[in-house]
């Protein structure tokens, strides 16, 4: 047998065929040996190893040793139970484990290395999605749900449900993230006030865990493991597979964005509509800020608008945006428009500070697709994201927006990015699961997603970060961060507070070698 040496895929098989060892050390020199008789399609050429040790954050740089490319789920646990020490797979190897670390990786949009496995085996999901039987995606034949590879997009979930004219309930801002990976966060966007993170509308797991098994749960069925590991950060086992929930599709959005120069008013009326109960509810809601010291956005805005929208800026220094969405069809067609009227109305909102732009739904759903390829034009997409993420409890919203968003924000030479800021509901929430929030009925979700590409400088940003997170320390604000990265254990015991007795006991009960996920550097 010949192998030919062009090919950025081999299988270990082969490999080992041509080069006669039991075992083998991948070509980086890092600590991963597998025997013959895995069987698996692992990839250590430079290029696989150069992707898997980079993500979207741009920050770290973490080598691992191999990319495993499963053709099925099945390989991924026998790849575990080695690791855990199962060497009835190479009646050569002695009786100690080999102990290397295993991570999951989607769409590798992690901010700090979170999907990264140093030295040992990152497993690259979007293969199993490739080979996914049926279909990656498949939906029900009623329509209520659909059975994900979790190394499919969101954007393909919408895609294939949307060809069955229904749709997911809730969604993050940019589609193009993998479904394994947002429910191993939380995965949150404009309907979370409305329907919960993603991880609240998920029926049905099947989970590799740490050990190896392949197990099935729900809320009924295995449940430890079904609430661990929604927003587990990856740390009890591997999602394979996952249950969405669907509903009616609509097909089309009427995209609003209300422009507010006092804070107290923006911040009343998102809590007044994210509270709303009759048809007057809006479907998605979402806030930004344009501040005089950033790149104010008017591309959303008409031509013969944008002028204006740039002087409000200037002249107030800052402009809070209330963007929301209302969806419609066929059916609600004739009366959208006076929906919209009454709504305006019942906030008092004149016309002059009022845009709308009426989109096809799927539009509005990857309306971040745009603002991508304009970044990636420019040279501005593949760059360090120095991203903070956090919840921030409604009591002390008026505070934070004084000390940060005025005190330090507004105080920088520049801004970049976008800052977004809205509401959502404690409710929408299940407290079973591994996520943590805020314990305060409405909390604010903060995202300062800035860039250091251009003059912005990737030290300044993560000082003014830090700077954020010392005043709401300082100042009592019970912050909850989101995408987090903590290297400290007291840090995460801090973070996951009443929770951390259960998340430490899960670890032990399913992933007891602290195998996977240790770019999370949680049990590291």
């Amino acid at each position: 047998m010949t192998t030919n040496p062009s090919l950025s895929t081999i299988t270990l098989m082969t490999l080992l065929m041509c080069l006669s060892p039991t075992l083998i050390k991948s070509e980086k020199g890092i600590d991963v040996l597998l025997p013959i008789s895995l069987n698996l399609t692992v990839l250590t050429d430079p290029f696989s190893i150069s992707a898997a040790s980079h993500d979207f954050g741009n920050v770290t740089d973490e080598n691992p040793g191999a990319v495993l490319c499963p053709s099925s789920p099945a390989e991924v646990a026998r790849l575990l139970r080695f690791a855990n020490g199962d060497f009835s797979y190479d009646s050569e190897s002695t009786t100690s484990s080999p102990g290397f670390k295993v991570a999951a990786r989607g769409q590798g949009h992690s901010l700090r290395g979170q999907a990264s496995a140093p030295g040992g085996v990152v497993v690259n999901m979007t293969c199993l999605a490739k080979t996914a039987k049926p279909a990656a995606v498949v939906v029900s034949a009623d329509g209520t749900y659909a059975d994900v590879a979790a190394g499919a997009m969101w954007v393909e979930v919408l895609e294939a449900a949307l060809a069955r004219g229904v749709s997911p309930v809730t969604f993050t801002d940019y589609l193009y993230l993998s479904v394994g990976g947002t429910l191993s966060n939380a995965g949150i966007g404009g309907q979370v006030f409305r329907h919960g993170p993603q991880i609240s509308n998920v029926h049905e797991l099947d989970v590799i865990t740490g050990k190896g098994d392949m197990v099935t749960c729900s809320p009924k069925l295995n449940p430890e493991l079904f609430y661990g590991v929604l927003g587990g950060l990856g740390q009890f086992g591997i999602i394979t597979r996952a249950r969405i929930a669907l509903d009616r599709a609509p097909t089309r959005a009427k995209w609003i964005r209300i422009l507010y120069s006092d804070f107290s008013a923006f911040t009343r009326d998102q809590e007044r509509l994210i509270s709303m109960a009759n048809d007057l509810r809006v479907d998605f809601l979402e806030g930004q800020l344009m501040m005089s010291n950033g790149i104010v956005d008017t591309s959303f805005f008409p031509l013969s608008d944008q002028t204006r929208v740039v002087s409000l800026v200037n002249d107030h220094r800052i402009i809070y945006v209330l963007e929301v969405a209302k969806y419609y069809d066929t059916t609600t067609l004739p009366i959208i428009d006076q929906i919209i009227d009454k709504l305006t109305r019942t906030l008092g909102i004149t016309s002059e500070f009022m845009f709308v732009q009426d989109v096809p739904y799927f539009d509005f759903l990857n309306r971040v697709r745009n603002e991508e390829d304009k970044l990636r034009s420019i040279g501005l997409w593949e760059v360090p994201h120095p991203w903070l993420n956090m919840f921030v409890p409604r009591s002390r919203i008026l505070d934070f927006q004084k000390g940060v968003i005025k005190g330090l924000l507004l105080n920088q030479t520049a801004t970049s990015g976008v800052t977004l800021f809205y509401p959502t509901n404690r409710n929408k929430w299940n407290n079973l699961m591994s996520a943590m929030i805020p314990n305060e009925d409405v909390f604010y979700v903060i995202g300062f997603l800035q860039s250091a590409g251009g003059s912005h400088n990737f030290e300044e940003l993560e000082n003014l970060n830090d700077r954020i997170i010392n005043f709401c320390d300082n100042s009592g604000i019970k912050i909850k961060e989101y995408l987090m990265h903590y290297t400290r254990k007291e840090d995460w015991i801090r973070h996951f507070g009443p929770k951390w007795s259960d998340f430490s006991r899960r670890k032990m009960m399913f992933d007891p070698e602290k195998l996977l996920s240790p770019g999370q550097d949680i049990f590291n």
